[in-house]
């Protein structure tokens, strides 16, 4: 047997431990055992009868949690079996955040606290409300935009199209009571970076690894970002190659245009707008 996900082994009790019980609770539940050296065999623990009054005492104290403590024997030797529920709402120890990954306890910092919180809160990083945003505030260019598209592909009623800006982000979910969502800050604000680090995408022609040659930096609204970054990288950045049939003139592009817009999309849908950090696209010579 070896320690794994749910499972980890303790030569004797040190409160610092509480931080496994932690990681356990925010993960899917384990089993600390206490009196077992690393290699899994039982050393005994020479305080079981105390520690098992005072450990789930500790955890309801500290975590705000309760465990379940089982004393056993192996060889007339004691040791503790704590068994930890996952829990379905955040548990800190000491103001701190830890989570069990495999055989390790990590402690959750910066982006990755963030998803875990909104997480178990029902929620993710793009339904937070933002204060200071109206819906008048939102860009025209962009409301009209996202109309002629969603009015092409037949994704909305007519009569949604029709409706106030107001009505239209309503129906579309990215209003929480009076504030806006951070979602209808990237898809409709023509400066999103006021409001989510990051947003925007740089793309870069690059000689060498370390040699950029020229860069640009593509800001504003998601549909500006999409259709500007494959209009640059299409025409300024791909070098096409060129042939003639007869007298006509044709130009291959080493990425297909359906390959680049499906890649140009995905990186603006799916990237992880809680790091902070600008989509980068690099070409290379």
């Amino acid at each position: 047997m070896k320690e794994h996900q749910q499972l980890e082994w303790k030569e004797t009790w040190r409160d610092e431990f509480l931080a496994v019980i932690c990681g356990f609770a925010n993960a899917e539940g384990g089993r600390l055992h206490i009196g077992r050296n690393n290699k899994g065999e039982v050393v005994g623990l020479p305080n079981a009868a105390k520690l098992l009054e005072d450990i789930p005492n500790k955890v309801r104290d500290i975590l705000g949690i309760l465990v379940s403590v089982r004393s056993h024997k192996d060889k007339g030797r004691a040791w503790l079996e704590i068994v930890v529920d996952a829990y379905p709402n955040p548990i800190s120890f000491r103001g701190r955040y830890f989570q069990r990954c495999g055989s390790t306890v990590q402690e959750l910092k910066g982006a990755a606290l963030d998803r875990f919180l909104l997480r178990r809160q029902g929620r993710t990083w793009d339904s937070v409300p933002v204060p200071g945003v109206k819906v008048s505030g939102l860009s025209t260019a962009a409301i009209r935009r996202f109309r002629e598209l969603a009015r092409d592909s037949g994704r909305l009623e007519p009569a949604d199209l029709r409706s106030s800006r107001a009505a239209l982000i309503e129906k579309l979910q990215l209003t929480e009571g009076a504030y806006l969502k951070r979602a209808a800050v990237l898809l409709f604000h023509e400066n999103p970076e006021r409001f989510v680090t990051g947003a925007f995408v740089k793309i870069g022609y690059f000689r060498s690894d370390s040699e950029v040659a020229y860069h640009d930096l593509i800001q504003g609204d998601l549909f500006t970002q999409a259709a500007r970054t494959i209009d640059l990288v299409r025409t300024k950045y791909l070098k096409a190659a060129i042939s003639y049939r007869g007298i006509h003139r044709i130009e291959r592009f080493p990425v297909p245009d359906a390959a680049l817009r499906e890649a140009v999309l995905n990186a603006l849908v799916h990237r992880d707008y809680a790091v902070g950090a600008p989509i980068q696209i690099r070409v290379h010579d």
